[in-house]
């Protein structure tokens, strides 16, 4: 038997990058924010929910470390962090590598069977 012992740890960035991203309604936030930056209102409008809720669901999104905001002149500026999502990225990138690493030892196991036969 393969033992594979976890070599990564969930920091506190990967919990709330988790936290924004279980909503669906943040997940549809960041595929549009994912064509171009947006002010709340241009995010509101793809949004049947008040302004403050989609402020709300940016926040979680900025505290998840998934996008930042810029001011530029009296308007906050939306925009997609690539890291961010490439933290989320690298810790379940662990999980396919263990995956892989238990399918490619079930595969030999089953080879191995057939063989003997």
């Amino acid at each position: 038997m393969i033992s594979v012992e976890p070599s990564i740890s969930t920091p506190a960035n990967v919990q709330d990058a988790f936290r924004a991203l279980a909503d669906p309604t943040r997940r549809d936030i960041l595929t549009h924010l994912s064509r171009r930056e947006m002010t709340i209102g241009e995010v509101a409008g793809h949004f049947t929910m008040t302004r403050a809720a989609v402020k709300k669901h940016l926040s979680v999104l900025q505290n998840g470390g998934l996008i930042s905001v810029h001011p530029r002149g009296r308007e906050r500026i939306n925009r997609l962090e690539p890291q961010g999502i490439k933290t989320v990225s690298d810790w379940l990138s662990y999980f396919e590598q263990f995956w892989d690493t238990r399918l490619q030892a079930l595969q030999e196991a089953v080879e191995n069977e057939e063989s003997d036969k």
